[in-house]
């Protein structure tokens, strides 16, 4: 598990575990981790802001101060079914997993009488997903990204071609259906466009992307934007 995962799902059990908390022992082993990590995991969460309490002493430990839980969520079930389909419809797009885990958290604050609207629609909703790349490639790719760090790759060319590349990677782009890594290619000197499905190997390497920018990939197609873009 990845640190940024883990800090999520740490701060997901503190918040299970409500006013109770749990000790640094016990959260460690729940994450196959040392206590030293699970302090230095939970430090880091304090200082990104998260309401992390601590209690001394036989009993004590560390836990999320009360009222830091998402606070009852107003949907709809078509608009609950509607965040649970677009989830569901594309296992391959980037962060899938977190978008589901976030889905997850909403649906477990909605009002019960919703949330029961919502299963019974989401059963007359079918779709067909494709299968998704390897996990360990996605993680590779989206860790990078986020951290702006360059990532190597095993990547098959549609000719059949493989190559191993050093990419800096600067977005990811969904286009025709399928969804691509755009980065700066340190093999071609170049950016480049390489779909995700053709990527069987990726790591993220501990070296820092030179700052190549999201203007030099170019405008969007005229049928892209940001997913951050607001209708017009």
């Amino acid at each position: 598990m990845k640190r940024a995962e883990r800090l999520h799902a740490l701060t997901e059990m503190l918040r299970r575990r409500g006013v109770h908390g749990s000790s640094a022992e016990r959260l460690a082993r729940e994450f196959a981790v040392s206590v030293r990590t699970i302090k230095r995991d939970l430090a880091a969460l304090e200082r990104s802001g998260a309401p992390i309490w601590s209690r001394p002493g036989p009993g004590g430990g560390y836990g999320l101060a009360v009222g830091s839980s998402l606070p009852p969520v107003t949907l709809s079930p078509a608009q609950a079914v509607a965040l649970m389909a677009a989830v569901a419809a594309n296992p391959d797009a980037p962060y899938n997993d977190l978008a589901r885990a976030g889905v997850a958290k909403i649906l477990d604050v909605v009002d019960p009488r919703t949330r029961a609207r919502a299963d019974e629609l989401a059963a007359r909703v079918w779709v067909d997903a494709p299968a998704a790349p390897s996990r360990a490639v996605r993680s590779a790719l989206e860790e990078a990204l986020t951290e702006q760090r360059v990532v190597r790759v095993r990547y098959t060319a549609e000719t059949g071609t493989v190559t191993t590349r050093d990419v800096e990677p600067v977005l990811f782009a969904a286009r025709e259906g399928r969804w691509f890594l755009v980065g700066w290619c340190r093999l071609r000197e170049a950016m480049r466009w390489f779909a995700v499905a053709r990527i069987d190997r990726a790591t993220a390497l501990s070296i820092a992307c030179s700052g190549h920018t999201v203007a030099e990939v170019g405008r969007p197609p005229a049928t892209s934007r940001p997913v951050g873009g607001q209708d017009a």
